[in-house]
């Protein structure tokens, strides 16, 4: 069944994921996705990811992190969707969770944390936020 909304399908696997205290999920790859995925372990919100590659774009392998039997990650939300986007300029970036979370953005240059693109001075689509 095709996916209209890749992002949300990543968010939502992951998210069903964390829920089912699964230790890894499957994702379809592309390079937005592997961008947000860099950035969840950087962040240190999951362990780990792999591509792997098969005979079409590619697979993301990405295992789950959890402490003390909690999962890292207690809520994921897509924030910008198809049908209505949502642009922030760098001071209109929001911050989640007074600074305990993360908001994921897609700026002119590349995918990045929302501290990131105050420091870069940047703004632009907010993809999602993770706390």
């Amino acid at each position: 069944m095709p996916v209209s909304d890749t992002i949300a399908d990543f968010l939502t696997r992951i998210r069903n994921a964390v829920a089912a205290k699964h230790k890894t999920t499957v994702v379809p790859c592309s390079n937005l996705k592997l961008g947000i995925a860099a950035i969840l372990k950087e962040q240190g919100f999951i362990a780990d990811f792999e591509k792997v590659d098969d005979d079409k774009q590619g697979v993301l392998h990405i295992k789950l992190r959890y402490y003390l039997g909690q999962p890292v990650i207690r809520e994921i939300k897509r924030v910008s969707k198809p049908g209505r986007r949502v642009y922030a300029s760098v001071d209109k970036l929001p911050r989640v969770r007074n600074g305990l979370g993360i908001a994921i953005v897609s700026t002119p240059r590349g995918v990045m944390t929302d501290k990131q693109a105050r420091r870069e001075n940047v703004g632009g689509e907010i993809l999602c936020t993770i706390w």
